[in-house]
């Protein structure tokens, strides 16, 4: 009923990649107490993931999404041959990619940075810890980063 004019923006569309259901509900929670219109879509494995990003299978009709918050240890396809296969796309290699993963391992933060992962993030095992930092990277790569636009690539 308040009509003012103002553009209201499209909702942020977020994939989460995450097979452990608590960490989704921990990543629901985050993103509904914080200030950012979005949707967040969550599949469970690596396979499905690439489906989702290509639009196929029963994900036809899947948003492209603004970014992908991605786990490395996950069944079928692991979350590196996710990124892998994202950056190796071109319709798709602009997405952001956030990995967010408890793995603490060297070797797994500099493949995800060889792989152009743009952020990796380790989960808290603390639950309170692991909301504060959701909503911390949700303000900055949706209050503070400038996003690239969807391409329209034929």
């Amino acid at each position: 009923m308040s009509e003012s004019g103002q553009h209201t923006p499209e909702p942020a569309q977020l994939l989460l990649v995450e097979d452990n259901p608590g960490d989704v509900r921990l990543t629901r929670e985050a993103f509904k107490q914080g200030r950012i219109d979005n949707d967040l879509h969550t599949v469970s494995d690596g396979s499905d993931a690439l489906d989702f990003l290509h639009q196929r299978n029963e994900y036809e009709d899947a948003p492209r999404p603004d970014l992908v918050l991605l786990d490395l240890n996950l069944p079928r396809k692991d979350g590196e041959e996710v990124l892998a296969d994202l950056k190796d796309d071109p319709e798709l290699q602009s997405i952001p990619v956030i990995v967010l993963t408890s793995s603490r391992a060297e070797e797994d933060i500099a493949r995800s940075y060889e792989l152009h992962a743009n952020a990796y993030l380790t989960k808290p095992v603390d639950p309170d810890e692991f909301i504060e930092t959701v909503r911390a990277f949700e303000k900055f790569w949706f209050s503070v980063v400038r996003l690239p636009p969807e391409e329209d690539v034929q």
